[in-house]
């Protein structure tokens, strides 16, 4: 098994799985961030079953 290292993130937001249809309201708000210079980036948390908008913790 491969180590990995994860860089610590902040959670900006979090939406769930089951949203309608058609609707990315994680990939549009993390868009809406971006546009603001937040390196914000959007993960699936499986244990929870939520979109998180997450972005570093420290500055890159």
């Amino acid at each position: 098994m491969a180590a990995t290292t994860e860089q610590p993130r902040i959670v900006l937001e979090r939406f769930p799985a089951g949203g309608p249809r058609g609707s990315w309201p994680a990939e549009e708000f993390a868009a809406a961030q971006r546009d603001q210079g937040t390196q914000a980036q959007v993960v699936m948390d499986l244990r929870t079953d939520q979109f998180l908008v997450v972005t570093p913790s420290s500055p890159q």
